[in-house]
């Protein structure tokens, strides 16, 4: 698959599309400076027909509800949509017509639709209307006519992409489709054919890549302190998993619950990234035993597999692909598997309108790949973008007078589980499948059964009732729906969730995740963590693919102790690069398999890929069964923040019991923040000397010196020993005007001016500790350790060795040396050692600094 040539089309269609659907509305007296009056019945001269004045008035109408820039991106997205999905069924002859839309039999950009007009059974055609367009020799107007004609037919078998275009789309439609360098034959032009042929793939790809731009502009506003908004978190947020991931993930979840319960070799031999279990101990092994007793008892029909932040569907797409290899291992007909799994199965949500369009759509031609005939069958899969309610007034009061016809079926219940339904989903284009509505399974049951009884009521002469029925399903089912997925409960739940750090969330989504999930509020990440855990039955399956930070950070520690009830089945630790398109240090991601259950003792495996630097390394590592280790979760609370440190060996996990930590020996401490460095630090050499304060050793001088700039310790580059000192920062008066500079902390001043050891906090090497002898301010880059004269040069020692290095890559495996991370170094007792260690140290200290001076 040629991802360059795709994402080049993508981007451009994007930008050549909102072009295009804007020079439409334009034409039709629609601008951004001027909507327009939605009553017109002419512009700039032109008579509009009856469906043209409609089309308009809904078009302003939208316009101001959501602005002109969002109504013309949504309009480009949704024909950017049709036409790949379009260009994809008539690749692989999926078009019930069997005639192409875009291209002849050969390829060529000369739509068959054209030429087989006059000849094409399709539903909605006026033959008249083909004839005079033809006769007229309007091959645009016939084109734009046969091309709306075809998507409207679609409705009917594939209503989640193709919805009606009566609407204000279809006035929008781009003109000129059959010129060259037209959209549709840039994407002929540009994409091989053969990357449309049966690879869904292609379809997540081109989302991500029209994104791209949008994408980078909303990053570019965090930089300017902009918060990503709820319009934009799709853009943000979306990120194409890579297949062999994909695969892993389900094939360990997925997979594994049913082989587990219903052992098939030959089943498990196709599942290239299916990972063996570890070798278990008698008990844990009868535990085993018991669970997978409960795994035989599943019938492929009640397996429930849900992604709750599907995307453009990739997962969706691979658990649909083992569900059927399950169900024909148990017997089923294909015909029959692919119908069960979309009825019984297969679960989607997202909060983008436009990938949940696409996802619909991959799982569509999964299923119509597998049967032919899958069209006609009328089946829809649980796939859907989340809806949010509005107006819980005006339905209120539609509810009251549809009931009011038949008080019989008017239940209190119906109206608290509407109302509840309404308050869940206010916000849920910004809170997603992290909502849980306060109904249950039951009230969800009972609402259905009394609103499908109003609509059997239905009185085709009392309009107004037929209208209100007909008002309520367009309100009430979506809510429905959506809301009983995120009641019930599943087997297996598997996602890749949104990657967004709380501060760069808006006020809203920050202020719903602090309340509802204060364990993981750091990061969006987490938080699904959490929330897929909870929408995973007993004994199921938890995949995910997220940063690895709550591994390590202090600020995850309370999530880590709830995931340690969990038994972790394996993991593979992806460190930086596992993203072709991400590139750098900052995205350093690790996948999981969790089982909800706890087994005393339980061995997970762990694939450490963290060295391969490409995404291809990473996946040929984990093929190889390189990097390699089997660790009790148990043994990761051994450790001060129970950092998930599968790698540590015995000896170290038993440093850690028997050793003190270095909090206990010495005193980590965090220095100043100035808030503006610029203004209160200098290079040495910068100020007059005279202002220089580097004879002052306590706070009592400071106070009496007449100097302004003394001596700071702010980081640097990787240097051992002694060193780096080059920075001097404003502390005249003892610090009196960084003191009274909005923003900025003083902190631990008593240790100012005392000797130490220092340490930058943010590294892109490893730690490197230097001594700073008396005179030397902290600042918050450059953090510092206090204590006795012996046991620092014991400490720095210790963490300038590659011990401490390997210390440390289970504190603090992300270069950033916090001081908690410092302060839980293990210290085991030196003092046979300790003349030695010292005389070493001012030795290396003598040798780095003569370098340095």
């Amino acid at each position: 698959m040629d991802k360059n040539a795709i994402r080049k089309f993508a981007v451009w269609a994007r930008r050549e599309l909102i072009a295009r659907v804007s020079q439409r509305a334009e034409r039709f007296g629609v601008t951004e400076a001027a909507p327009g009056d939605p009553r017109a019945e002419s512009v700039s001269g032109h008579l509009l027909t009856d469906t043209e004045r409609r089309q308009r008035a809904a078009l302003i109408a939208r316009i101001g509800k959501h602005g002109y820039k969002a109504v013309m991106e949504e309009a480009a997205y949704t024909w950017f949509n049709r036409f790949c999905a379009l260009r994809f069924m008539e690749v692989n002859g999926f078009l019930p017509t069997r005639i192409r839309v875009f291209t002849d039999e050969q390829n060529g950009f000369r739509p068959q639709i054209l030429t087989e007009a006059i000849h094409m059974e399709l539903d909605g055609l006026d033959m008249e209307r083909v004839y005079q367009l033809k006769s007229d020799s309007d091959d645009e107007a016939l084109y734009k006519y046969l091309l709306i004609t075809q998507c409207n037919a679609l409705c009917s078998i594939l209503p989640g992409m193709f919805t009606p275009i009566a609407d204000y789309t279809g006035l929008l439609m781009p003109d000129n489709l059959l010129r060259e360098g037209s959209v549709i034959e840039q994407m002929i032009a540009l994409i091989p054919e053969e990357d449309w042929r049966d690879q869904v793939q292609i379809i997540g790809w081109l989302y991500q890549y029209y994104n791209a731009e949008p994408k980078d502009e909303v990053f570019a506003n965090l930089k300017r302190n902009i918060k990503i908004s709820k319009r934009d978190i799709p853009a943000a947020t979306q990120l194409f998993t890579p297949d062999w991931i994909v695969r892993y993930m389900v094939e360990n979840s997925l997979g594994r619950l049913w082989v587990e319960g219903h052992p098939d070799e030959a089943l498990k031999a196709g599942w290239r990234y299916y990972l063996e279990e570890a070798e278990q101990e008698p008990q844990v092994q009868s535990e085993l035993a018991r669970i997978r007793a409960e795994y035989a008892r599943l019938k492929p029909e009640d397996i429930r597999c849900i992604d709750p932040c599907m995307g453009s569907g990739h997962i969706l797409v691979y658990m649909f692909d083992v569900l059927l290899q399950i169900y024909q291992a148990y017997g089923y007909s294909t015909r029959e598997a692919v119908q069960s799994i979309l009825q019984n199965n297969l679960y989607g949500l997202d909060i983008d309108d436009r990938a949940a369009q696409l996802a619909y759509f991959a799982v569509m031609m999964k299923a119509r790949k597998e049967d032919r005939r899958f069209f006609s069958r009328g089946i829809q899969p649980h796939v859907y973008a989340i809806a949010e309610s509005d107006n819980w007034q005006e339905t209120e009061a539609i509810m009251k007078r549809a009931f009011a016809s038949h008080p019989s079926l008017m239940e209190q219940s119906a109206l608290r589980t509407a109302k509840a339904l309404f308050d869940a989903f206010a916000d849920g284009k910004e809170y997603g499948s992290l909502i849980e509505p306060c109904v249950t399974l039951e009230d969800l049951t009972l609402l259905s059964t009394a609103f499908g009884e109003l609509r059997e009521k239905t009185d085709l002469i009392d309009m107004t009732y037929q209208a209100d029925v007909a008002a309520l399903a367009g309100i009430l089912e979506p809510l429905m729906e959506q809301a009983r997925i995120l009641v019930q409960r599943y087997n297996v739940v598997v996602t890749n969730p949104p990657y967004m750090g709380s501060s760069n969330m808006g006020a809203r989504l920050s202020d719903f995740v602090k309340k509802a999930y204060p364990d993981s509020k750091s990061d969006m990440f987490a938080v699904f963590i959490e929330r897929c855990g909870e929408m995973t039955r007993e004994n199921g399956y938890q995949a995910m693919i997220t940063q690895h930070a709550w591994m390590f950070l202090s600020s995850f520690e309370k999530l880590r102790a709830k995931l340690l009830k969990v038994d972790t089945v394996n993991m593979v630790h992806l460190g930086a690069r596992a993203f072709e398109e991400i590139g750098g240090e900052v995205v350093q991601t690790t996948s999981f398999v969790l089982r909800k259950n706890k087994l005393q003792g339980y061995k997970g495996t762990y694939a450490r890929l963290i060295e391969p630097t490409t995404q291809q390394g990473k996946e040929d590592m984990f093929l190889s069964g390189q990097n390699r280790f089997v660790a009790q979760q148990d043994n990761f609370s051994k450790i001060p923040g129970a950092p998930v440190a599968y790698w540590a060996s015995a000896e170290m996990r038993r440093a850690f019991c028997e050793g003190k930590i270095l909090n206990d020996i010495a005193q980590p401490k965090q220095g100043m923040v100035t808030r503006d460095n610029a203004r209160f630090i200098r290079l040495w050499w910068e100020p007059e000397f005279k202002t220089l304060g580097f004879d002052v050793y306590s706070h009592e001088d400071a106070k009496v010196s007449p100097a302004k700039w003394f001596p700071c310790t702010t980081g640097g580059a990787y240097r051992k020993w002694y060193g780096n000192f080059e920075n001097v920062v404003n502390f005249k008066h003892d610090g009196e005007e960084i003191i009274a500079f909005s923003g900025s902390h003083i902190k631990n001043r008593e240790y100012y001016f005392l000797e130490s050891v220092t340490w930058s906090a943010i590294s892109s090497s490893k730690l490197s500790m230097r001594y700073a002898p008396k005179g030397f301010l902290p600042e918050h880059a450059g953090n510092c350790l206090y204590c006795d004269s012996q046991n620092l040069a014991i400490i720095q020692a210790i963490c300038n060795s590659c011990v401490g290095l390997y210390v440390l890559s289970i504190l603090s495996p992300t270069l950033n040396y916090n001081v908690g991370d410092i302060a839980n170094i293990p210290i085991l007792d030196v003092k046979k050692h300790q003349d030695r260690i010292v005389q070493y140290v001012e030795m290396l200290r003598l040798i780095s600094k003569s370098d340095w001076d």
